[in-house]
């Protein structure tokens, strides 16, 4: 026996792991993002995201949502799966012991009388080519790959539900300016209406000024319907029954940084979760090929019993004493080409998911700068559309001094009344869609949503 257990611990710490040991692929990483100006170590992803969106409102809701949302609830679960399972590929280097225990009772050759034994018994895969380490290795891997997903959950959740809360904000001021612009119209057909009614104005006049309210007013009950949707999306993400949503500040009185810095793309990857999680798949892939390869090899496995047994069970622990060692070698010979294809397979899924891993840094370098330049030219344009904005409240103060003063006909005040109404919804979503142009850049910078 002591032959034995020398031998086992030789072979043991002379075992090789078969397989390829993981290298990192090497991809070629731009100098900057495309579209950025020069780069600098400093990101605006470096920032956290209470310091980015002071709104308080917006602050709640994204703190109730991670630590409420069903999204991050699932892929919690899914955590705590991968480390179980981890535990479960890392018990196999540590041997199995068992215990049996019987009795019975019967008649043989005239004589009546019973047994009893006990037995305890060890058996261990001494893990010669690595196939457990492997297997082990890409547990961990696996692991590892669902804790960055949950990261990215995480940060996709905290994205979501600004976006949507600022998709609130600009129903909000849509429905404010559609209800003074409603009021507005409402004055000039109640004005039309009386001058009709004494023989100064005509009816071309009350009919137009009629169908511009009722155009106004139909955006309102539409304008309430999507307000109400968009709530109770925010409710789905943060986890609650629908109902009404707190607001916070207006959409215009919600900050925008001045400056937005990108930072150096090869900080990007090494921030993004997605990018991490599609690296930890590579490596367990990569594990995958060494698990394939060991099945080649044969299996070296060791087997111990321990045990007593008896007739009578005062006496059991006291007599019939066994005991017993046993080492199996077990190794293919013939198995119709399965495991060449299993390694095949491996090999394949490590191409997959090298290729995935290659995917995912483009995706990340091409979100990373689609969402900095979209920052930058919203900006632009929405200093453009409050130019329009301010240049179509001069045309109906003008046409309605103008109108006032004898010098034209109302007609140019209905016109400018309907283009300052466009000009007010253009530059609220214009606002609307920087404010979502800057959430979408902290995401893909792989901004820090920790809670």
């Amino acid at each position: 026996m002591r032959k034995l257990l020398l031998i086992t611990m030789a072979l043991a710490l002379g075992a090789c792991t078969v397989g390829p040991n993981y290298q990192k692929p090497v991809i070629a990483v731009p100098e900057q993002l495309y579209g950025a100006p020069a780069g600098t170590a400093e990101s605006f992803a470096d920032a956290q995201w209470f310091d980015v969106f002071s709104d308080p409102q917006l602050r709640a809701l994204i703190d109730e949502a991670l630590r409420n949302g069903y999204d991050v609830r699932v892929a919690a679960a899914r955590v705590e799966e991968a480390r179980a399972r981890y535990g479960i590929a890392g018990a196999a280097r540590y041997p199995d012991v068992d215990y049996q225990g019987r009795t019975g009772y019967g008649r043989a050759n005239g004589e009546t009388g019973g047994a009893f034994a006990a037995n305890v018994g060890a058996g261990w895969e001494v893990d010669l080519w690595g196939r457990i380490r492997r297997l082990n290795e890409a547990a961990r891997a696996q692991y590892l790959a669902s804790e960055e997903g949950q990261r990215a959950v995480r940060l996709s959740l905290a994205a979501e539900v600004a976006s949507s809360y600022f998709d609130l904000r600009e129903a909000d001021a849509e429905l404010d300016i559609a209800r003074r612009t409603v009021a507005a119209f409402q004055n000039t057909l109640d004005l039309f209406d009386k001058r009709l009614r004494g023989g100064t104005a005509s009816g071309l006049e009350t009919a137009r000024a009629e169908a511009l309210l009722a155009n106004a007013a139909a955006q309102i009950p539409l304008l309430e319907r999507d307000i109400v949707a968009t709530e109770n999306q925010l409710n789905l993400l943060v986890g609650r029954q629908p109902g009404p949503i707190a607001r916070g500040a207006a959409l215009a009185d919600q900050p925008i940084p001045a400056n937005v810095p990108p930072g150096l793309p090869s900080a990007l990857l090494l921030r993004r979760p997605d990018v991490r999680a599609a690296e930890q798949a590579l490596i367990a892939a990569n594990a995958n090929i060494g698990v394939a390869e060991a099945s080649f090899y044969p299996t070296l496995s060791l087997t111990g019993l321990l045990g007593v047994q008896s007739s009578d069970l005062s006496e059991l622990f006291t007599e019939g004493r066994t005991w017993n060692v046993q080492a199996g070698l077990l190794g293919p010979i013939f198995n119709a080409g399965r495991l060449r294809n299993q390694r095949r397979v491996a090999v394949a899924q490590f191409q997959e998911a090298l290729a995935q891993y290659e995917q995912q840094v483009t995706r990340a370098l091409a979100d990373a700068s689609t969402s900095l330049v979209s920052v930058e030219k919203l900006g632009t344009a929405e200093a453009e559309r409050q130019r329009a904005l301010r240049a179509n409240q001069e045309a109906v103060r003008l046409a309605t001094l103008r109108y006032d003063s004898g010098f034209s006909a109302y007609f140019e005040v209905l016109d400018a009344m309907q283009q300052l109404f466009a000009a007010e919804n253009a530059a609220a979503r214009t606002r609307r869609d920087r404010l979502v142009a800057l959430v979408q850049l902290y995401r893909a910078l792989g901004g820090g949503w920790q809670g």
